[in-house]
């Protein structure tokens, strides 16, 4: 019996990961990464629940019922049967009239520019406002020449020197694996509707209840809650821009 029910239950979940999984490319993310970033939360938290290795409540099927334009019950899987007493369709992508003129392409390669973020807040520990505000542009370096969203962004205070400086710009690589040791800006959101702050920090290393960086100057660990991590993407070099 209890075979049985493990079996039921596995089939549930993988039903509700499929769908998910679905859901996500019928709302035209490509990557699930992409999906993690659009509905603001740890892509590893995101994957997990598209690949069935986590379980999904209704209230985060909500949340991504939400973004991906479907029914959060029939996210559900056979919960969804149980509750509208039959099986809910596949939903299609919503057929829209093909566009008169195609969107600006973004310039990749030598010549290529991009922004550069970053509003000092004053903190003790040299973070940053992340609201989207652009500073200005530059060249992005060659390594970077060929990164569709590659950024940067600007270094406030003397919190990581000698490694970085004050004003210094720092070129980041959103789409590159992160390793301890590497050299990062994690987007952290410490309040619920609160401001994103950034930091520029070294990865020590990042799991389901913790995110932990490393600061020079004071020389001490930086702890976050997981659950407020909004992204840690890496640092492929930096210069006077």
């Amino acid at each position: 019996m209890i075979y049985v029910m493990r079996v039921a239950m596995l089939h549930v979940m993988n039903e509700k990961s499929e769908r998910l999984r679905q859901a996500r490319i019928n709302a035209r993310y490509r990557f699930a990464s992409d999906a993690a970033n659009a509905l603001g939360i740890v892509a590893s938290t995101y994957r997990a629940h598209e690949n069935g290795q986590n379980e999904f409540d209704f209230a985060e099927a909500k949340i991504y019922a939400r973004k991906f334009n479907v029914d959060p019950v029939w996210l559900m899987g056979e919960a969804a049967d149980a509750e509208t007493g039959g099986p809910i369709p596949i939903p299609k992508p919503a057929e829209v009239d093909p566009p008169n003129a195609g969107p600006p392409t973004k310039l990749v390669g030598p010549g290529k520019k991009i922004p550069v973020f970053g509003q000092a807040v004053g903190g003790v520990d040299g973070e940053f406002l992340m609201n989207g505000t652009v500073l200005h542009e530059v060249l992005a370096p060659p390594i970077l020449s060929d990164i569709s969203d590659a950024y940067a962004v600007s270094v406030s205070g003397d919190s990581m020197y000698p490694r970085y400086e004050d004003g210094e710009v720092c070129f980041v690589d959103p789409g590159r694996r992160v390793r301890k040791g590497d050299y990062v800006i994690a987007q952290i959101r410490l309040e619920e509707g609160g401001a994103l702050l950034a930091y520029v920090k070294k990865f020590v290393r990042h799991n389901s209840s913790e995110l932990v960086l490393e600061q020079f100057n004071p020389q001490k660990e930086l702890r976050f809650e997981a659950r407020t991590v909004h992204s840690v993407h890496y640092i492929a070099l930096a210069g006077n821009a």
